[in-house]
């Protein structure tokens, strides 16, 4: 029953966005295709920073003024680190993507025409990591 009602539920933003960017890396061929991602992976990253900046904020106030929570300071303090933790593991992960595509954008520019250079089918370029895959705000 349970998964069938998370079967149901749809995707939040994060989810979407981490669906399209890997739709888009794998079918990535041109230089300006791994340029887009490049772009599109160092975003997610700083969005991912931005949120673990705040997270540290958070952890701070909650440590400094545990007085105020009674019971629950504790809780908030390790969801608050939890979530911290996961923002920047998300960052690391999405910086490599990042690096992987400027490498090959990289590639294909020194291969020649930049714009239309395809990279050759006979390479295995999957790619292995999980950027997005835990995205959700709860632990």
């Amino acid at each position: 029953m349970l998964g069938l009602l998370a079967s149901c539920a749809q995707m939040g933003p994060m989810e979407a966005q981490s669906d399209n960017i890997r739709m888009a890396a794998t079918n990535a061929r041109t230089y300006a295709d791994h340029d887009k991602l490049v772009k599109q992976y160092q975003r997610t990253a700083k969005e991912m920073l931005v949120k673990a900046e705040e997270q540290k904020k958070l952890l701070q106030h909650y440590e400094e003024k545990s007085y105020l929570y009674g019971r629950q300071a504790q809780d908030k303090q390790s969801h608050t680190l939890a979530l911290l933790h996961k923002y920047e593991r998300t960052a690391e992960e999405t910086m490599k993507q990042a690096a992987f595509h400027q490498k090959m954008a990289l590639e294909l520019a020194q291969h020649g025409d930049a714009a239309s250079a395809e990279i050759p089918s006979g390479r295995n370029l999957k790619n292995n990591a999980r950027i997005g895959s835990d995205s959700n705000d709860q632990i």
